[in-house]
């Protein structure tokens, strides 16, 4: 067991480091105003826009906050020493947030697509088998999702629920799983999703229609995920640098929040599409595609001008509109779900499954897990207070992934009556 004064210590760096980073708002730092959609409907979609993100100056000195994560890194390493795994998690993250004060110092430049790169990756990289490159799956998924019809599969979910009637739902279905935390759930027309997370709230976007659907993911995705990993975080009674989280842990974030949804079958062929298509359009403008023609995959998928804009906004957002060198955080769903997908099956083929509570316990790095387990049982870490169903009791997870290892090697081709096998070129005939 580790003592007092160790934990202490754990915690005084935890709320410098979480002070540190407090001001720094990526997302808000690279928002666009409404004029630039606006200019780009009244253009016909014949113009690139002009940003000038002089005009939207950060809220902080870069300079002195730089200084400051470089203050804290010293500060760590002689309170901890330089061979603390714990140490080394905290010195990683203010390394990370200085390589976004960076990053945010170039808004509109190719160097802050160097330091996107850096800190959430590229379509083009390798997952983590070494040899399949991300823009593979995203080639894959979007042949086999282009041919799947939702009408065929079950219910169809109308967008029938005012955004009033979500915050609503929201509120109820949240307030009885985060028994005893004041979550609020509120509409908000500044968001540039449907929904968002902040530290004990959910936005909503006003004036949306949404679906049931809609509403089971907005519950999973942003209340059970990324709101219960923030309160899980801010309930660690040392270790409360795990409620704030920097961009290594997006990538865990937003794979475990699609995990999820698809644990729950709330993830359906639509939403799919939709996060697929965020790599798609990543690797479209890191290949030189600029704003306006990734708008017009966009506008090809039947979407609607503002939707076309906003989508491909996204992926724009701080970076050149010329193309080539694009904000690269929205490959991070489908990323995620690959590395989260993968850490949970190699857990439970290691006998490690105890370790995938730990995903849960606050804003975490894949390779954090292991570490943060180890200090669990020395009584620095604790158990995540909020755990989903499916993770609490792991029984019906860990027999999915166990049965995963034989079959995700099976050969299917041919299996399905009348349809042609690519590797035998005959027909199975029904038995």
């Amino acid at each position: 067991m580790k003592n007092l004064k160790y934990k202490n210590k754990i915690l005084e760096l935890s709320l410098l480091l979480n002070f540190a980073q407090k001001p720094i708002q990526i997302l808000d730092s690279v928002k666009w105003g409404d004029e630039i959609e606006e200019g780009l409907l009244k253009s016909n979609f014949k113009e690139l826009p002009v940003i000038d993100y002089k005009l939207k100056p950060l809220k902080f000195d870069t300079s002195k906050k730089l200084q400051e994560f470089r203050d804290l890194r010293l500060k760590i390493t002689n309170e901890l020493g330089d061979q603390d795994p714990l140490a080394a998690i905290l010195i990683r993250n203010c390394i990370q947030y200085e390589d976004v004060v960076r990053m945010l110092m170039n808004r509109g430049t190719h160097v802050f697509y160097d330091y996107s790169k850096k800190l959430y990756g590229s379509p083009s990289e390798l997952c983590n088998d070494g040899k399949t490159k991300l823009s593979d799956l995203s080639h894959s998924l979007n042949s086999l999702l282009t041919s799947l019809e939702e009408s065929r599969f079950g219910d169809i979910y109308e967008k029938n629920l005012t955004a009033e009637m979500v915050v609503e739902e929201l509120k109820i279905r949240l307030g009885n799983y985060f028994v005893s935390e004041n979550i609020k759930v509120k509409l908000s027309d500044g968001i540039i999703s449907d929904a968002s997370a902040g530290s004990d709230y959910i936005k909503i976007k006003k004036g949306v229609m949404f679906s049931q659907r809609d509403l089971d993911v907005f519950e999973v995705h942003e209340g059970r995920v990324h709101l219960g990993t923030t309160i899980n975080g801010q309930n660690q009674p040392y270790a409360k640098w795990l409620s704030k989280g920097p961009p290594c842990s997006t990538v865990t974030q937003e794979g475990l929040a699609v995990m999820m949804e698809f644990l729950t079958c709330a993830l359906i062929p639509g939403r799919a599409k939709r996060l697929n298509d965020r790599l798609i359009a990543a690797q479209m403008a890191e290949e030189g595609a600029n704003l306006l023609e990734v708008i017009d995959y966009y506008r090809g998928k039947n979407q609607t001008d503002r939707q076309a804009i906003r989508n491909a906004g996204r992926i724009f957002r701080g970076a050149s509109l010329e193309g080539g060198t694009p904000f690269t955080k929205d490959i991070a769903y489908l990323k995620g779900f690959v590395m989260t997908y993968n850490f949970m099956r190699a857990s439970v083929k290691d006998g490690r499954a105890d370790l995938i509570p730990f995903l849960f316990a606050g804003k975490v790095a894949l390779e954090d897990i292991p570490v943060l387990f180890d200090y669990h049982q020395m009584g620095v870490i604790d158990l995540p207070k909020y755990l989903p169903p499916q993770i609490r009791d792991l029984n019906g997870l860990v027999m999915w992934m166990t049965f995963s290892h034989f079959l995700d090697n099976m050969k299917i081709d041919g299996l399905v009556p009348g349809k042609k096998s690519s590797e035998t070129g005959i027909i199975k005939k029904a038995s």
